[in-house]
Protein backbone atom coordinates (compact mmCIF):
# COMPACT_ATOMS: atom_id res chain seq x y z
CA UNK A 1 0.00 0.00 0.00
CA UNK A 2 2.91 2.57 0.86
CA UNK A 3 4.28 1.59 -2.20
CA UNK A 4 1.65 2.54 -4.53
CA UNK A 5 1.11 5.41 -2.90
CA UNK A 6 4.92 6.33 -3.17
CA UNK A 7 4.26 5.59 -7.39
CA UNK A 8 1.36 7.64 -7.25
CA UNK A 9 2.80 10.86 -5.84
CA UNK A 10 5.89 10.15 -7.90
CA UNK A 11 4.04 10.09 -10.96
CA UNK A 12 2.25 13.14 -9.90
CA UNK A 13 5.43 14.92 -9.13
CA UNK A 14 7.08 14.02 -12.76
CA UNK A 15 3.41 15.31 -14.44
CA UNK A 16 3.79 18.49 -12.61
CA UNK A 17 6.99 18.69 -13.96
CA UNK A 18 6.24 17.94 -17.60
CA UNK A 19 3.13 20.98 -17.29
CA UNK A 20 6.00 23.19 -15.74
CA UNK A 21 8.44 22.80 -18.88
CA UNK A 22 5.59 22.57 -21.49
CA UNK A 23 4.64 26.08 -20.08
CA UNK A 24 8.60 27.44 -19.45
CA UNK A 25 8.70 26.50 -23.38
CA UNK A 26 6.00 28.61 -24.09
CA UNK A 27 6.68 31.86 -21.47
CA UNK A 28 5.92 35.01 -23.36
CA UNK A 29 9.00 37.23 -22.61
CA UNK A 30 8.26 40.73 -20.81
CA UNK A 31 9.72 43.65 -20.58
CA UNK A 32 11.82 44.08 -17.41
CA UNK A 33 12.08 40.01 -17.50
CA UNK A 34 16.73 39.08 -17.37
CA UNK A 35 17.98 37.12 -19.79
CA UNK A 36 21.47 35.21 -20.57
CA UNK A 37 22.39 35.48 -24.17
CA UNK A 38 25.53 32.73 -24.13
CA UNK A 39 27.29 32.87 -27.76
CA UNK A 40 29.74 29.53 -27.76
CA UNK A 41 33.17 30.63 -28.17
CA UNK A 42 32.88 34.56 -28.62
CA UNK A 43 32.56 35.52 -25.12
CA UNK A 44 32.64 39.29 -25.48
CA UNK A 45 28.64 38.74 -26.67
CA UNK A 46 28.26 36.72 -24.11
CA UNK A 47 26.32 38.58 -21.20
CA UNK A 48 22.97 39.40 -18.92
CA UNK A 49 20.66 41.67 -20.69
CA UNK A 50 17.28 43.65 -19.36
CA UNK A 51 14.80 43.51 -21.37
CA UNK A 52 13.61 47.28 -22.38
CA UNK A 53 10.24 48.62 -21.55
CA UNK A 54 9.87 48.53 -25.65
CA UNK A 55 10.39 44.95 -25.74
CA UNK A 56 13.83 44.96 -27.39
CA UNK A 57 17.28 44.20 -26.21
CA UNK A 58 20.71 44.95 -28.04
CA UNK A 59 23.57 43.38 -28.00
CA UNK A 60 26.47 44.43 -29.61
CA UNK A 61 26.93 43.55 -33.64
CA UNK A 62 22.74 41.77 -33.04
CA UNK A 63 21.56 45.38 -32.78
CA UNK A 64 18.48 46.23 -31.48
CA UNK A 65 16.76 43.08 -31.15
CA UNK A 66 12.60 42.45 -30.21
CA UNK A 67 12.20 40.09 -27.22
CA UNK A 68 9.17 40.99 -25.16
CA UNK A 69 6.17 38.97 -26.51
CA UNK A 70 8.51 36.33 -28.21
CA UNK A 71 9.66 32.85 -26.20
CA UNK A 72 13.41 32.22 -25.66
CA UNK A 73 13.34 30.30 -28.48
CA UNK A 74 12.14 32.81 -30.87
CA UNK A 75 15.08 35.43 -29.75
CA UNK A 76 17.46 32.80 -30.22
CA UNK A 77 16.67 32.58 -33.70
CA UNK A 78 16.50 36.01 -34.27
CA UNK A 79 20.00 36.75 -32.43
CA UNK A 80 21.18 33.87 -34.83
CA UNK A 81 20.15 35.37 -37.80
CA UNK A 82 21.73 38.95 -36.19
CA UNK A 83 25.25 37.66 -35.68
CA UNK A 84 25.35 35.67 -38.25
CA UNK A 85 26.07 38.43 -40.58
CA UNK A 86 29.19 38.85 -38.70
CA UNK A 87 30.76 35.89 -37.55
CA UNK A 88 32.73 33.18 -39.36
CA UNK A 89 30.80 30.51 -38.42
CA UNK A 90 27.06 29.92 -37.84
CA UNK A 91 26.85 31.01 -34.44
CA UNK A 92 25.58 28.79 -31.75
CA UNK A 93 23.64 30.47 -29.22
CA UNK A 94 21.71 29.83 -25.66
CA UNK A 95 18.98 32.63 -24.33
CA UNK A 96 17.54 31.33 -21.32
CA UNK A 97 15.42 33.09 -18.67
CA UNK A 98 17.59 34.72 -15.60
CA UNK A 99 14.71 36.67 -14.14
CA UNK A 100 11.07 37.19 -14.50
CA UNK A 101 10.73 40.46 -13.51
CA UNK A 102 8.40 41.80 -16.22
CA UNK A 103 5.74 39.10 -15.53
CA UNK A 104 4.02 40.92 -12.79
CA UNK A 105 0.02 40.81 -12.12
CA UNK A 106 -1.79 43.71 -9.98
CA UNK A 107 -4.45 43.22 -7.50
CA UNK A 108 -5.66 45.96 -6.37
CA UNK A 109 -8.65 47.46 -3.71
CA UNK A 110 -10.72 45.56 -1.07
CA UNK A 111 -8.24 42.86 -0.63
CA UNK A 112 -5.77 42.60 2.98
CA UNK A 113 -2.40 42.79 0.91
CA UNK A 114 -2.95 44.78 -2.00
CA UNK A 115 0.05 44.98 -4.51
CA UNK A 116 2.47 43.85 -7.30
CA UNK A 117 2.87 40.11 -7.54
CA UNK A 118 5.57 38.78 -9.41
CA UNK A 119 4.44 35.67 -11.46
CA UNK A 120 7.02 33.04 -12.27
CA UNK A 121 4.13 30.04 -13.20
CA UNK A 122 0.83 30.00 -14.48
CA UNK A 123 -2.02 32.00 -11.77
CA UNK A 124 -5.26 31.92 -11.82
CA UNK A 125 -7.40 35.17 -10.49
CA UNK A 126 -8.22 32.95 -7.09
CA UNK A 127 -4.81 32.48 -6.59
CA UNK A 128 -4.23 35.54 -7.33
CA UNK A 129 -6.24 36.86 -4.71
CA UNK A 130 -4.74 34.38 -2.37
CA UNK A 131 -1.52 36.21 -2.58
CA UNK A 132 -3.60 39.16 -1.99
CA UNK A 133 -4.36 37.78 1.52
CA UNK A 134 -7.97 36.82 0.36
CA UNK A 135 -10.46 39.41 0.19
CA UNK A 136 -11.75 41.95 3.30
CA UNK A 137 -14.73 41.99 5.17
CA UNK A 138 -15.95 45.56 2.97
CA UNK A 139 -15.10 43.76 -0.35
CA UNK A 140 -18.24 43.45 -3.21
CA UNK A 141 -16.96 39.20 -4.19
CA UNK A 142 -19.77 39.58 -7.40
CA UNK A 143 -18.43 42.67 -9.25
CA UNK A 144 -14.67 42.40 -9.25
CA UNK A 145 -12.88 43.07 -12.81
CA UNK A 146 -9.63 42.14 -14.34
CA UNK A 147 -8.22 44.56 -16.22
CA UNK A 148 -5.69 43.31 -19.39
CA UNK A 149 -4.57 45.30 -22.36
CA UNK A 150 -4.66 43.96 -25.64
CA UNK A 151 -1.86 43.84 -28.05
CA UNK A 152 -3.81 47.38 -30.18
CA UNK A 153 -2.53 49.05 -26.94
CA UNK A 154 -6.41 49.20 -25.34
CA UNK A 155 -7.73 47.99 -22.28
CA UNK A 156 -11.22 45.49 -21.96
CA UNK A 157 -12.30 44.69 -18.95
CA UNK A 158 -13.12 40.76 -17.73
CA UNK A 159 -15.77 40.02 -14.86
CA UNK A 160 -15.44 37.76 -12.32
CA UNK A 161 -17.41 36.65 -9.38
CA UNK A 162 -15.77 35.50 -6.28
CA UNK A 163 -18.98 34.44 -4.87
CA UNK A 164 -20.24 31.97 -8.17
CA UNK A 165 -16.33 30.65 -8.29
CA UNK A 166 -15.89 29.78 -4.76
CA UNK A 167 -19.40 27.73 -5.02
CA UNK A 168 -18.29 25.73 -7.61
CA UNK A 169 -20.47 28.00 -10.40
CA UNK A 170 -18.58 30.04 -13.25
CA UNK A 171 -15.19 28.19 -13.35
CA UNK A 172 -14.95 29.13 -16.94
CA UNK A 173 -13.85 33.26 -15.35
CA UNK A 174 -11.31 31.69 -12.97
CA UNK A 175 -8.93 32.38 -15.85
CA UNK A 176 -4.96 32.58 -16.07
CA UNK A 177 -3.64 36.10 -15.86
CA UNK A 178 -1.70 37.34 -18.01
CA UNK A 179 1.25 39.74 -17.44
CA UNK A 180 0.50 43.23 -16.50
CA UNK A 181 -3.42 42.40 -15.48
CA UNK A 182 -4.96 44.16 -13.23
CA UNK A 183 -7.50 42.49 -10.60
CA UNK A 184 -9.44 44.88 -8.81
CA UNK A 185 -11.86 43.90 -6.27
CA UNK A 186 -14.27 47.04 -5.42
Amino acid sequence: MKTLRTLVVAALALLSLAAQAQTAGNYKINPGDILEVYVWNEEDLTRQVRVRPDGFISLPLAGEVQAGGKTPAEVTTALGKALGKYLNDAPVITVSLVDLQGNIVYVLGKVNRPGAFTVSTPVDVTQALAWAGGLNSFADEGDIQILRRGSDGNQVSLEFDYGAVKNGEDLKSNILLRSGDVVVVP
